[in-house]
């Protein structure tokens, strides 16, 4: 229920390691409140009828929690930096004698240490993944996701993750590639990869994790994705519907 993007899930993610949140749980989160919330189902709703609404919702919660829950069992605490830990070390002594004024403060110090570490990053990846958003071909991106091909699914999850939009952003683009005549699976990938796995989130997410956690998540979701995409695209009913509804 969190309107966030994977971008700014990623301090909430730093909060939740920093206070002692099992790590496959907070990747649950990390995954969940920019692939699913309100807005996107309210839209989808609105442009696609609720089976496409109710089945992305299943599905998109179904990949947090099956990622999460595979994540934690994998035991890859040792893989996140140290610093993370360290800030959970420094305050967790002292946090029960704080009265409010003095837990105000210790937050803001806390925000303007992960500020400080990894505001360069937010910026640098939002700035790629804006970049690329602005110059994306439609018509070729169509021509890509509107065959059969076993291989489009893929591609469009690739196509997918260097750019960056949170849910209510990429929508319009998912309508406008549906009335073009791509493939509903197809597209709904692309815009989980968009959401879910963009470049730019991955760049701020080294600064706190090391690569082997990194690549991890990324495969576990790209999965996910895959299936999703595959999986819309043998319901033939509703993408008939879906793309009726693009077209209006």
């Amino acid at each position: 229920m969190t309107p966030f993007c994977s971008c700014s899930a990623v301090p909430l993610f730093i909060g939740f390691v920093t206070a002692g949140v099992p790590l496959g749980v907070t990747f649950s989160f990390l995954i969940s409140a920019p692939m699913v919330n309100e807005i996107a189902l309210v839209l989808l709703y609105g442009l696609f009828g609720w089976k496409v609404a109710a089945i992305y919702l299943g599905t998109g919660l179904g990949i947090a929690i099956l990622a999460g829950w595979v994540i934690g069992r994998l035991k890859m605490e040792p893989h996140v930096e140290s610093w993370v830990y360290e800030a959970k070390s420094s305050v967790s002594g002292a946090e029960e004698e704080l009265d409010w004024a003095g837990r105000i403060r210790s937050g803001l110090e806390s925000v303007r240490d992960v500020v400080g570490r990894v505001w360069l990053y937010v910026v640098l990846g939002i700035a790629v993944g804006a970049g690329i958003h602005g110059y994306v071909p439609e018509n070729f991106m169509a021509s890509i996701m509107g065959n059969g091909a076993w291989w489009s699914v893929p591609l469009a999850v690739l196509l997918g993750i260097p750019m960056y939009s949170n849910a209510a952003g990429i929508i319009p683009m998912v309508q406008a590639l549906l009335g073009k005549g791509a493939a509903l699976g197809t597209v709904l990938a692309f815009m989980m990869a968009v959401i879910g796995l963009s470049l730019p989130e991955t760049i701020i997410l080294r600064k706190v994790l090391r690569p082997r956690l990194i690549a991890t998540f990324v495969g576990v979701v790209g999965m996910g994705i895959l299936v999703v995409g595959y999986l819309f695209n043998v319901l033939p009913v509703i993408g008939a519907a879906s793309a009726a509804a693009g077209l209006r």
